[in-house]
């Protein structure tokens, strides 16, 4: 039977709470003085890390306000030269730049850590005027290019990574430009978004209840051509309101003590509100939210060159997680689905697409969860040359930890070895995908969409335009919610004058409640009651305006009258397939048939190990980490460069998807005369298959074959039996290329 509180619990949890209270205050006091330091900063960001200028996209020949910046490492620590740089592109929805190294434990710190050179793409408060998504992404390819230029050594082309909003704009510049890219990873970016699961994620059906992007349009011209990102932020945290309105309030009140260093860090970057070009916030949500169109091959740039995702050339790896309600796996993986309809097709295309599922992490946590950039982005980064050399195909990161059982421990990089399993597109529509009836109802939607806003162009907008002023404009963004949350609290407000001296008596005098209070057991309680009820009216809300959706946009009337065909099987946004793409695979297939038997021991090496690979299955770390280390022994002028060594994989590769018998039948033809040679060479692909321990037994099989081609006279050479452990490697120094 519990206890019942006494009075001195009373009196203590009184004092306890009014101190709080008081603390409470003056956080929320320096909070306003920052946002009010951040807006009056040039260029504001919340890098945790020294940086320097290298470009100001502003002094281009389309001027933007994005920055290129080279992250200094610490002292006695430069990078390795001949490490591929890594590019961190900020996300620019409504927020600050930074985010990318909010943390010592960051995108750019794991990536700083693995020896990688590093640089930012952020951006100022506000847009250069007339600046469009074009614009920005003609920007970023000229500041690839002097990344490039200033890395000449670097074995690879850049690794460029895309945080959310960012992530669409690299993917449409690595389609327009491939020659400027290594690795794409793009973090919690919506590349489909009409894709879902029916009742989970409802943001994506927002654009069709409000009626489209007219509401858009309307915010820029109250804005006098600029579209305030603060409504952006706000949409955030709409939905979970639960954390805007309670949560995040009351964790910072209940932990006070411990909590202000944390929520004011945070609050730093997600109250620093930037402004982008009406036409910039246009483009986005008429051609990649509401319209879908970039999955589909809808969107060209200025040239008239329509953006195929299918044209980009360099492994793509998408993050994303279950617990993001802004950009849920579907929406991050689904265009794989517009775009192929195999993963033969991937194959023959020459995309190498990786993708990793986190459980829990939301959205934000992708980008600034030290635990997630510990073990995900840091294997990434460790490992971003293997990726490179993948070859094409679809693949899963597979994340599992490095302990006392792990084979060859000392060949895993950190606490977690990576290995990339073979994927089928069956294996992302089960993590959600729109039947056709979805799909249908979201092209109705943008059709509504489009019809509204012509409706608003040529019968409100004129009058819009005229009744705002640049001076009207600018007071509607002060008076924003969100602004007007750090005013109260801030210098302008007199009745905030006390609280300074206060709260220094108060850290003087503190006296928290003992932890076994029942009263704190009861405020605790009811916090959680708070939350509870939040989150069911959230969740009521969800499901009305998800039902709303289905029955508007699914009525048979209304897609008649939109045009939308009922009767068709195909999916509205299905993207074209090209004749002549066929035909030149169909071209490339004659050629690499004819070059069988050319190559020389490279190639056979190369072949052969895909050979036994096949049958394995996944590629592990371990495995390219005995590759790199062979290459590092090797002299540099015999050192085959990682460009050429990805090529000559991906031709083998190729040749084994065309014909895998005829392919290892001519291997003998490729091998020399020299016994010595042959040997060596078998031993740096023994020494590579043992690295990730015990093989299957069409693997053992496959071993065997090789080693008959490689030494069919040497029966020393025998190699480790099926389904039993691999034996070490040997100490030879074998040269392999």
């Amino acid at each position: 039977m519990p206890t019942m509180p006494k009075p001195t619990d009373a009196a203590e949890y009184v004092l306890d709470a009014a101190q709080r209270a008081t603390l409470f205050l003056d956080v929320m006091r320096q909070r306003a003085e920052q946002y009010a330091e951040q807006a009056e900063g040039i260029a504001p960001h919340v890098l945790n890390f020294r940086a320097e200028l290298v470009c100001d996209g502003r002094t281009l020949p389309r001027p933007v306000n994005y920055i290129l910046a080279r992250i200094l490492p610490e002292e006695g620590a430069a990078p390795d030269p001949q490490m591929r740089p890594f590019v961190v592109v900020d996300p620019r929805a409504g927020h600050g730049p930074g985010i990318g190294g909010f943390k010592a434990d960051s995108e750019i710190g794991v990536a700083m850590k693995a020896g990688h050179p590093c640089y930012f793409v952020g951006f100022l408060p506000e847009a250069v005027p007339g600046q469009t998504i074009p614009d920005v992404i003609a920007a970023e390819a000229v500041f690839l290019e002097k990344v490039i230029a200033l890395h000449p050594e670097a074995e690879g082309r850049p690794c460029v990574i895309g945080n959310c909003q960012a992530g669409w704009s690299v993917m449409m510049l690595a389609a327009l430009r491939p020659e400027l890219f290594g690795p794409v990873i793009v973090a919690g970016t919506p590349l489909s978004y009409w894709a879902g699961v029916t009742g989970q994620y409802p943001m994506r059906y927002s654009g069709g209840l409000l009626g489209g992007s007219w509401l858009t349009a309307l915010a820029g011209d109250l804005g006098a051509g600029t579209f305030d990102g603060a409504w952006l932020v706000q949409n955030f945290e709409n939905q979970n309101p639960a954390n805007t309105l309670w949560t995040k309030q009351y964790n910072l009140y209940s932990k006070i003590d411990t909590e202000a260093e944390r929520y004011l860090g945070f609050e730093k970057w997600w109250g620093g509100h930037v402004t982008l070009n009406a036409e910039e916030m246009q483009f986005i949500v008429d051609d990649l939210f509401v319209g879908n169109k970039l999955a589909a091959g809808e969107i060209r740039d200025d040239a008239g060159t329509v953006i195929d995702l299918r044209n980009i050339r360099s492994p793509i790896v998408v993050f994303c997680s279950k617990g993001d309600n802004i950009t849920p796996p579907a929406q991050a993986l689904d265009w794989i689905l517009d775009l192929y309809e195999s993963e033969d097709e991937i194959r023959r295309y020459g995309q190498t697409i990786v993708y990793t599922v986190h459980d829990t992490v939301g959205h934000l946590g992708i980008f600034v969860s030290s635990g997630v950039a510990r073990k995900e982005h840091d294997e990434f980064a460790s490992n971003i040359d293997l990726i490179d050399v993948l070859p094409p195909g679809l693949y899963e990161a597979v994340l599992s930890p490095r302990d006392e059982e792990t084979h060859r421990p000392e060949l895993v990089g950190g606490d977690w070895r990576l290995r990339l399993e073979p994927r089928g597109l069956d294996d992302i529509r089960a993590l959600g995908c729109n039947d056709l009836e979805d799909e249908r109802r979201f092209a109705a939607a943008a059709r509504v969409s489009e019809i509204n806003l012509a409706l608003y162009r040529t019968f409100a907008q004129p009058a819009v335009r005229a009744m705002v002023s640049e001076p009207v404009a600018r007071m509607m963004r002060e008076l924003h919610p969100l602004r007007l949350q750090y005013g109260m609290f801030g210098r302008s407000n007199p009745f905030m004058a006390w609280i300074t001296g206060a709260a220094a008596q108060v850290r003087t005098n503190r006296r928290p409640a003992a932890p076994d209070n029942p009263f704190l057991a009861l405020q605790e309680q009811m916090s959680r009651q708070i939350v509870r009820g939040l989150d069911d009216w959230r969740k009521s809300v969800e499901k009305l305006s998800e039902e709303t959706f289905r029955q508007i946009y699914g009525s048979p009337v209304l897609q008649a009258a939109l045009g939308i065909e009922r009767g068709s099987n195909r999916r509205p946004k299905a993207a074209p397939r090209s004749l002549l793409h066929r035909l030149l695979v169909e071209e490339r297939m004659k050629e690499l048939r004819a070059d069988f038997s050319a190559g020389g021991i490279d190639a056979a090496v190369i072949r052969s190990l895909l050979h036994v690979s096949r049958a394995i299955g996944s590629a592990d770390e371990r495995a390219f980490e005995v590759i790199r280390r062979l290459r590092k022994a090797q002299k540099a002028r015999d050192r085959l460069p990682l460009d050429q060594f990805k090529l000559l994989v991906r031709r083998q590769n190729y040749m084994l998807e065309i014909d895998e018998e005829a392919a290892m039948a001519a291997v003998p033809g490729l091998l020399p005369d020299r016994p010595e040679v042959r040997r060596a060479a078998l031993e740096v692909i023994r020494e590579i298959v043992a690295a990730r321990g015990t093989l299957t037994a069409e693997a053992g099989r496959r071993l065997r074959r090789v080693e008959a081609i490689f030494a069919p006279t040497t029966p020393e050479l025998s190699g480790p039996a099926a389904d039993q452990p691999a034996r070490e490697p040997s100490k030879v120094k074998a040269v392999t290329k």
